[in-house]
């Protein structure tokens, strides 16, 4: 008796921190188009990009499994049909046990745009990326875009994106970052005619900069809601970067950002939002605003006269439906909310 409650008791926790950990996913799905570094098995592929073009382009449901390695290209997805690409993992609630990276390392200059600087870039509609880690590795001293979005109903679960400037371009159409990891120093999530999510990340600096560049121009629905985010200090940061790196500077004079109940680990400078430059400030008409931040990195702030800190009740008016529309539940994976 005593030995069948002991057995039961281990195998209970066992269940626990198997749940704990989150669901493991490190084989593909049934159906599933097949990448392997390396592979000379026949029906596999050994780049993500040949997989991506080897689907057909039509109205079908499509899926991608990458095992784990590191694949250095770039990624152009443009079919018409539904997409979901998995990346091999442990655990798929968040992106510390990925596996997988597509890395680049092409500036905006070289390229001749930042869309073309991507390392992967998202040129359809229902798109879904599950922990992966997309990399663009040029460095400091221009734009150099990790991930470039332009579909709408497109979800990131899980992922990271790393670069230094520009890493992350949210463009256009509605999307959803969820429970991964965004690393940057300039203008590190900017964008134009994007509607944009970011829910539970870890959001790592780098260099004094602007997490955000919101280039809205116009008293349109675009916005970019943070809720439930943590600001750190990235890998390899600059010394100089803590008190010289604000929540987001505006691209245009619309720019509309909001943090909600973020956590701060490093300290903002005091103003927490800034002027896109001296001579173009661009805040005639911005919508720069935040709500229970916390954390060492908001002591001592006093918020630039143009931005706003929310109430409770304000505050309650920026959520995932405001961001990307009442509607998103038929498209976000809402395991990761």
């Amino acid at each position: 008796m005593l030995f069948s409650s002991r057995y039961a008791f281990l195998a209970l926790v066992a269940f626990v921190a198997d749940v704990a950990l989150g669901a493991s996913r490190t084989s593909p799905p049934s159906g599933a188009v097949i990448v392997r570094a390396g592979t000379t098995t026949a029906g596999e592929f050994s780049t993500v990009s040949k997989a991506v073009n080897s689907l057909p382009n039509d109205s079908s449901a499509r899926t991608i499994f990458i095992y784990p390695g590191t694949y250095t290209e770039q990624v152009n997805i443009t079919r018409t049909g539904p997409l979901t690409i998995y990346g091999s993992t442990t655990d798929t609630t968040t992106y510390l046990k990925n596996t997988v990276n597509i890395q680049f390392g092409l500036s905006a200059g070289t390229a001749g745009s930042d869309d073309v600087s991507g390392t992967v870039r998202v040129h359809k509609n229902d798109f879904k990326l599950y922990n992966v880690n997309v990399k663009n590795t040029f460095g400091q001293g221009s734009q150099a875009i990790a991930i470039s979005q332009y579909g709408t109903r497109v979800g990131f679960y899980g992922c990271g994106f790393y670069g230094f400037q520009d890493t992350v371009l949210v463009e256009q159409g509605v999307q959803v970052f969820l429970k991964g990891f965004i690393q940057g120093a300039t203008d590190f999530i900017f964008g134009q005619r994007g509607q944009a999510f970011f829910g539970g990340n870890t959001i790592a600096v780098t260099a004094p900069g602007y997490v955000t560049a919101s280039g809205r121009s116009s008293n349109d629905n675009t916005s970019y809601v943070f809720d439930g985010n943590t600001i750190v200090l990235g890998s390899g940061a600059a010394s100089t970067t803590p008190g010289k790196f604000y929540l987001g500077r505006p691209w245009s004079d619309y720019a509309k950002v909001i943090f909600k109940n973020t956590v701060v680990n490093v300290a903002l400078n005091s103003a927490v939002w800034s002027t896109w430059s001296t001579s173009t400030p661009n805040t005639d008409h911005v919508f720069f605003a935040d709500y229970n931040t916390t954390g060492s990195g908001i002591a001592g702030a006093h918020r630039a006269t143009f931005a706003t800190q929310l109430t409770a009740s304000q505050a309650a008016a920026y959520s995932i439906s405001s961001a990307v529309g009442s509607d998103y539940a038929t498209w976000v994976d809402t395991s990761y909310l």
